[in-house]
C-alpha cells in the first residue's frame, strides 16, 4: 500500500486525541469554590495522623486523603514509631488527644494550609497540613508534626 499526503495528518490527530484523552483522565484540579469547608478535614486528618504515629490506626485507612508523597512520609514516620515503641518495650496505647484549635488560609485558590494545636497529657504539638483541591475533594500534599 502507497502512502497518501494525509497520512501524517491522520497521525498527528491521533497523537493530538490521544494527549486530550491522557488528560481529561488525569487528575483534575479542583476550585475551593467547588470544595467543602476544609475545617472538618483538618481536624479528623489530624487526629488520624497522631493515631497512625501512636499506632492504633493503620495508615492505609488515610490513603485516600493523602498524596503519594504525603503517605510515603507518613508510612516512613510510623515505621519509625513503630521501632522506637518496639525499642523501648512500649505497648500501644490509644493517645488523648484534644483540640485546642484551627487556623487556614488560602494562599491559592485550590489550597489551604492549616495548622492544628493539639493538646495531649505529655505535651502540646502543632501539625502543619497543606490541602489541595484535586477529582472534587481535598487531599494533603504536606503534613509536619511539629
Amino acid at each position: 500500500m502507497v502512502p497518501t499526503a494525509a497520512a501524517p495528518a491522520r497521525a498527528a490527530r491521533r497523537m493530538t486525541d490521544q494527549l486530550a484523552l491522557n488528560e481529561y483522565f488525569a487528575p483534575q484540579r479542583t476550585t475551593a469554590d467547588e470544595l467543602p469547608d476544609p475545617e472538618p478535614l483538618l481536624h479528623n486528618l489530624t487526629i488520624g495522623v497522631l493515631e497512625v504515629l501512636a499506632g492504633v490506626r493503620e495508615v492505609e485507612q488515610l490513603a485516600r486523603w493523602l498524596t503519594e508523597d504525603a503517605y510515603a512520609k507518613l508510612v516512613t514516620r510510623a515505621n519509625l514509631s513503630a521501632r522506637a515503641r518496639s525499642a523501648r518495650n512500649q505497648s500501644v496505647a490509644r493517645p488523648v488527644h484534644e483540640i485546642l484549635s484551627i487556623r487556614h488560609s488560602a494562599p491559592a485558590d485550590s489550597a489551604v494550609e492549616g495548622v492544628v494545636i493539639v493538646a495531649s497529657p505529655a505535651r502540646t504539638r502543632a501539625v502543619a497540613i497543606r490541602l489541595e483541591g484535586w477529582d472534587g475533594r481535598w487531599r494533603a500534599t504536606s503534613l509536619a508534626l511539629l
